[in-house]
């Protein structure tokens, strides 16, 4: 286990606050923290649109075009899946109930991904040790191209890293299904954490990657009237768009303008304690959306979802308001973005800040 350490949450008294006003929201208002009747349609819409998606290609004959439409909105929508039934299911968020909860997380496999990883990596890792470069796995892209944290040392090509980060965030899905799990699995830990695995979970990394290689590879191939090259530009297509999705929704919530990378003092302990260390490292944004709150799965509001990940994010909008008024009436940080496309121009320069300046700064420290 990491030595890294973050402050007693004694002396600190806005988490024991904030926590205090939204359990009071749920109790005042007798509602459940986990699912309502408009996450269960959201439940039923968005695997249903997949569902109906996958078999329209599988089994119809649309001409070639129509099927690049249909593929296309597929990888939207197994993006979509991820983050309103898959990310709630694996956090514990979507049902008071453990099983209904282990079984919603299984659909993971479905776009390619393992939820037990998944629970390590972003539960564990990322919710715990958020924007802490050495220790958050999630500030690791693509390393030698593109610099996310000011510890990495800046190179050459990064100084472009503004114009060809977006692309490479769209084959993180490709990435995802071929590689990554692989490669995390047989790690000996993730991040600073050491882990066994289950003998449950190596039957469970192969048998599902392989049933999506059959539903995503072989059956399309065996079914469809198509070549061997229009497969692939579909296949590629599907990755590209669910990558990009993906890509840019994680990267807006923490790699803002605003947002901290806090290196651990001497001691090995940050200088915050964990509830204060999540607010200046995270960020909201288009946080009074409807539209983008449906299909983001409320992971435009990143604050609500760090403070409190047991919360079903149909809440986050009503739990917002209580979590920005305490920020501030403790003088904290509450981060956000009125839109997407403010988050979008925010990364963009802080893209451009790591890699293009930093490398011109770094020059002229040089050359002095």
């Amino acid at each position: 286990m990491t030595r890294l350490k973050f402050k007693a949450q004694t002396k600190s008294a806005f988490f024991p606050t904030v926590r205090l006003k939204v359990d009071n929201y749920f109790k005042e208002h007798d509602i459940s923290p986990n699912a309502n009747s408009n996450m269960w349609f959201k439940v039923i819409f968005f695997l249903g649109i997949f569902l109906l998606l996958y078999n329209l290609i599988i089994t119809s004959s649309f001409n070639s075009w129509i099927l690049l439409l249909l593929t296309v909105l597929l990888g939207m929508f197994s993006a979509f899946i991820g983050f309103n039934i898959c990310h709630d299911a694996i956090h514990d968020s979507l049902s008071s109930n453990k099983k209904v909860n282990k079984g919603f997380s299984f659909l993971f496999n479905l776009v390619g991904a393992n939820p037990y990883l998944w629970s390590i990596m972003h539960n564990t890792v990322h919710h715990t040790f958020t924007n802490i470069p050495g220790h958050d796995e999630d500030l690791v892209v693509a390393p030698g191209l593109i610099r996310i944290s000011q510890e990495e040392p800046v190179n050459k090509i990064q100084r472009y890293q503004h114009l060809y980060a977006f692309p490479l965030y769209s084959l993180a899905s490709l990435s995802w299904v071929f590689r990554k799990d692989y490669k995390k699995f047989f790690q000996s830990k993730i991040g600073e954490i050491r882990i066994k695995h289950p003998k449950i979970e190596y039957f469970n990394l192969f048998f599902f990657k392989g049933l999506y290689y059959f539903l995503f590879i072989v059956l399309p191939l065996l079914l469809l009237n198509l070549t061997w090259w229009q497969f692939l530009i579909g296949f590629m297509a599907l990755h590209i768009t669910k990558g990009l999705t993906m890509g840019l929704v994680f990267q807006l919530a923490h790699v803002v303008e605003g947002t901290d990378f806090p290196k651990p003092n001497e001691e090995g302990n940050i200088e915050d304690n964990w509830a204060e260390h999540q607010l200046r490292t995270t960020a909201n944004f288009a946080s009074g959306n409807s539209i983008a709150a449906f299909f983001l799965g409320g992971l435009n509001q990143q604050i609500e979802h760090h403070l409190f990940p047991r919360v079903c994010h149909v809440h986050y909008k009503k739990i917002g308001a209580i979590v920005k008024e305490t920020a501030h009436e403790f003088n904290l940080p509450y981060i956000e973005n009125p839109t997407f496309f403010d988050a979008l121009k925010s990364h963009y320069e802080i893209l451009k800040k790591l890699g293009k300046q930093e490398y011109r700064n770094k020059n002229k420290t040089t050359s002095l």
